[in-house]
């Protein structure tokens, strides 16, 4: 960018670059995200929606302060904004403060009580909170033994250990300190050697950067940033844990393997349900694991063991392919999707087929493949069966062809949208059908007709009560208004 197209300042609405950054951040381009977001800050200083967005942006990136400070930003004209609270709450836990944290997701939950996200913060910075301090019940004091020889500030021979066998236990402890490290921090323990090393050399470290600052002051703050996310990251499941909870499913698993349960059907039916309850609550990686072991498991079996094992296969590829595409790789999650689909086909089993297209289209949406999206959904349609179903789809492939910039195929996706919202009554999908309307009219040059549908699903938005929605429909409508008058 050059120093005149900077001076010139942003060449976009707020809107669109909200949007921008939305779908940035959909994508897991969180730095660019975060640039959008900054943008639209500057042409409406302290939006509490941006805010908050660019905040979530900020944890994803690990940058907690950051995080914080925009929560706080947000919260600066009304303490109760519920979406501030829980994003302070979100950053104070990236900080390790968990303490502080369940303080604001139990404030959070007192505002809106009918908020899952809340709920599920208590219970992870509780369980956060026990596995570091432990839990008050296992806790025992003794009152015994014999003190007094500490009141001399004498230790008796007796108790005096070698320094052959103080030897020995530091060594002990310094490599199970390694050790931990090492499962800690995974691929960052070799980045954080290499970082000590970098510190040893004189001549490096006395050297400044462009900027001014020092060496030394990087490498330690980087070693710092790096043991700090491994002291959080053992608060939240310390790696003994970890060990005991691995040796005990992989004993699990490992019967399983030797000898199928005398009910198979039912046991896949209840460990389906199981991981289908940890992915809705937001344990995407719980989740995940326990659908790759089933798969392993399951994989093993003959179909006399269990008849609609292709059936079962391809559930177990679409959850491992949502939760890899929640987790942000899109291509493993595509490779997935497309084996349920190929499954579904090999078996003629029209729902799993229908869920397969639907899921492939959702990850090249979210890559920006639009067109292959689009294509993709279209197979979809004669599968849809519902008006939920139908109104989410003519909307999906609606946004679609927004994005390529073709209007007319796009309103007329949001009138299907629309139309099948109607027949169910359903408010929600009434009101994002008539926005994208409205932005397609606004587009294709007719203002009018824009403001028209604006003003519906400004309606609809009140209804719900969503005021997130509601203001950005206010000023979407505001910026059509003007275009009718000029």
């Amino acid at each position: 960018m050059s120093d005149n197209e900077e001076a010139q300042g942003p060449k976009s609405t707020f809107t669109t670059y909200m949007a921008e950054g939305d779908q940035l951040f959909q994508r897991g381009e969180y730095v660019k995200a975060v640039e959008s977001f900054t943008t639209a800050l500057t042409l409406q200083p302290g939006d509490k929606n941006c805010l908050v967005s660019r905040s979530r942006c900020y944890v994803k990136l690990g940058d907690a302060e950051n995080a914080l400070k925009d929560a706080e930003s947000s919260l600066k004209d009304n303490k109760n904004y519920f979406k501030g609270l829980y994003q302070k709450a979100e950053a104070l836990y990236t900080m390790g403060d968990f303490e502080f944290a369940l303080v604001y997701y139990h404030r959070g939950h007192k505002l809106r009580p009918e908020l899952q996200e809340f709920r599920l913060g208590i219970q992870k910075a509780q369980e956060a909170i026990d596995n570091s301090v432990g839990s008050p019940s296992s806790v025992k004091l003794v009152n015994k033994g014999d003190l007094s020889f500490f009141h001399n500030g004498v230790v008796p021979r007796n108790l005096n250990p070698s320094h052959k066998k103080e030897s020995k236990k530091h060594s002990q402890t310094t490599h199970k300190g390694e050790k931990t490290a090492k499962q800690l921090l995974g691929e960052l323990y070799s980045d954080r050697e290499y970082l000590e090393k970098l510190l040893q050399d004189e001549d490096l470290v006395k050297c400044k950067i462009r900027s001014g600052e020092r060496v030394q002051d990087l490498i330690v703050g980087s070693i710092s940033y790096l043991d700090t996310r491994m002291a959080f990251w053992q608060q939240q499941k310390p790696i003994y844990a970890r060990q005991r909870d691995r040796k005990l499913m992989q004993q699990q698993w490992s019967k399983v393997l030797h000898k199928p349960p005398s009910d198979p059907t039912r046991y896949v039916l209840s460990s389906l349900e199981e991981i289908d309850t940890a992915l809705s609550a937001g344990y995407t990686e719980s989740g995940l694991n326990k659908a790759r072991e089933l798969m392993k498991v399951v994989k093993d079996w003959s179909e006399d063991v269990l008849p609609n094992k292709n059936e079962v296969l391809g559930n177990l590829h679409s959850y491992i392919g949502n939760a890899l595409m929640d987790l942000g790789n899109m291509d493993r999650a595509l490779h997935h999707h497309e084996k349920d689909l190929e499954l579904a086909k090999k078996c003629d089993l029209t729902d799993s087929k229908s869920r397969a297209l639907d899921n492939i289209g959702r990850v090249y949406a979210r890559i920006g493949k639009f067109q292959q999206a689009i294509e993709v959904w279209e197979k979809k349609l004669p599968l849809a069966c519902g008006g939920l179903e139908k109104a989410w789809l003519f909307h999906e492939i609606g946004r679609c062809y927004l994005e390529l910039k073709r209007y007319i195929e796009a309103r007329d996706y949001g009138s299907r949208s629309l139309m099948a919202a109607d027949d169910i009554s359903d408010e929600k999908w009434q009101l994002n059908a008539s926005v994208l309307m409205a932005q397609a009219e606004l587009k294709l040059g007719n203002y009018k007709a824009s403001v028209l549908h604006f003003e519906r699903a400004l309606e609809r938005a009140k209804l719900l009560q969503d005021d997130s929605a509601s203001e950005a429909i206010q000023k979407a409508l505001r910026e059509a208004r003007h275009k009718v008058t000029q």
